[in-house]
């Protein structure tokens, strides 16, 4: 169906909606999306591993900007163990399935996983000490924490 995008899991074809599992019932939402966002299904089985480089690229400019390797490092030091159980067991009891990926996988868990599991701490560090930097340098206007 034109104009709709898939999120989730299903047994058609990208771009036929939202997929949404209650039980064995899976109801199928039409999504309009009609030009307001690009089809990143064209990648297949690489359009995880492409959408996770990306961001992770503008992760890692966020942190080379901030100087926050450091922090970033620690914080995905501390977060990748109990991240990757909890991926690993949702994915072994059927919580979500990854149907446009390389179908790598280490100890059990996508290989796009494993990078979403150190992008989005990355990210967080990343945005946080820009934001605190750009603050410092009064560059955020109105939404400075100057004087809090």
């Amino acid at each position: 169906m034109p104009g709709v995008f898939n999120v989730g899991t299903s047994s058609q074809g990208p771009g036929d909606g939202t997929a949404i599992s209650t039980g064995p019932d899976t109801y199928r939402v039409p999504v309009p999306t009609a030009g307001v966002l690009p089809d990143i299904t064209v990648f297949g089985a690489y359009t995880y591993l492409v959408t996770e480089l990306l961001w992770g690229t503008v992760a890692l400019a966020l942190v080379a900007y901030a100087g926050a390797w450091r922090s970033a490092a620690r914080t995905v030091a501390i977060l990748y163990p109990p991240a990757f159980l909890w991926d690993w067991y949702t994915l072994e009891v059927g919580v979500f399935a990854i149907p446009l990926r390389t179908g790598v996988e280490l100890l059990g868990v996508p290989l796009e996983e494993h990078i979403f599991i150190l992008v989005v701490p990355t990210m967080v560090v990343g945005t946080h000490e820009t934001l605190r930097i750009l603050d410092r340098e009064g560059r955020l206007g109105p939404l400075s924490l100057e004087g809090e």
